[in-house]
């Protein structure tokens, strides 16, 4: 969601992403249209496109809790400064809208990991 890779990047096999279904060139491709949206909010509101989904991911509900991980001292202040952001409810609204239009595709894990998952 960060804009930063489309169908084009590729990753190390050393990166969890080479494994991750939501992540395959097809799957990056298609769901490209979600992370558009997310980067022209990003614009209006002089945020990045990681601090947008945060910011909707922090609008949801009291107990939704995102759990950003990084490696880099820059991007975990960029996490933290999404706390900041104040999305309108015209942004809310166009992400819900895009959201009911657009169906993700990919699994957000490789098989053998979503049995992992709710156990």
């Amino acid at each position: 969601m960060t804009g930063k890779i489309d169908e084009n990047t590729a990753f190390g096999k050393d990166d969890f992403r080479s494994i991750v279904p939501r992540f395959s060139e097809e799957n990056r491709k298609a769901n490209q249209a979600l992370v558009d949206l997310l980067g022209i909010i990003a614009k209006g509101r002089n945020a990045t496109s990681a601090q947008i989904a945060l910011a909707w991911l922090l609008s949801q509900k009291p107990w939704i809790v995102p759990i950003p991980g990084t490696t880099k001292l820059d991007r975990l202040e960029e996490n933290l400064a999404a706390a900041e952001v104040a999305l309108s409810d015209a942004d809310l609204k166009a992400i819900h809208d895009a959201l009911q239009k657009i169906e993700v595709q990919g699994a957000r894990y490789p098989e053998h990991m979503q049995k992992m998952v709710n156990r």
